[in-house]
C-alpha cells in the first residue's frame, strides 16, 4: 500500500466475509464435503507418487500421504450416511485407489488392516 492510499476500512473488509458467508450460504453440503474429499485425494496421488514425475520431482512422501488418505477416509466415513450412496460411491472407489496406491509404493507395507485410513474402512485389499 502507497503512502497516499487510505487504509482499508473495516467496513469494506468485513463486506467481503459477508459476501463470502452467503456465497457459502448457497453451496449445498454435499457440494463441500465432495470438494474436499477431492482435494484430499488429488494430495494423496501426488504424495503417493502417482503425479506424472512425482518420484523424480521430489513429491512422493509417504508420511504425507498416510495423513491425507487418513483424512480421507475418516470423512468419506463420517459423511456417506448423510450424503447418500450415489455420492458417497466414487469417493470410496477413490480412497481404495489411494490405500492401494500407498500399499504399492511402500517397501515395507503395513499389515492389512494397518494401513492409513483402515481404522476407518477396514483392510484394504
Amino acid at each position: 500500500m502507497s503512502e497516499s492510499e487510505p487504509p482499508a476500512s473495516s467496513e469494506h473488509q468485513n463486506g467481503g466475509a459477508s459476501s463470502a458467508a452467503r456465497d457459502l450460504a448457497e453451496v449445498p453440503a454435499v457440494e463441500v464435503v465432495t470438494a474436499a474429499a477431492v482435494h484430499l485425494m488429488s494430495a494423496a496421488a501426488v504424495k503417493c507418487g502417482l503425479a506424472e514425475d512425482a518420484e523424480a520431482d521430489g513429491h512422493l512422501d509417504l508420511g504425507e500421504a498416510r495423513v491425507l488418505i487418513t483424512a480421507l477416509a475418516g470423512l468419506v466415513t463420517a459423511a456417506s450416511p448423510e450424503i447418500g450412496d450415489h455420492h458417497a460411491r466414487p469417493l470410496r472407489d477413490g480412497l481404495r485407489t489411494l490405500q492401494l496406491a500407498f500399499r504399492e509404493a511402500s517397501l515395507f507395507p503395513d499389515p492389512h488392516g494397518s494401513g492409513p485410513g483402515e481404522k476407518y474402512t477396514g483392510p484394504v485389499r
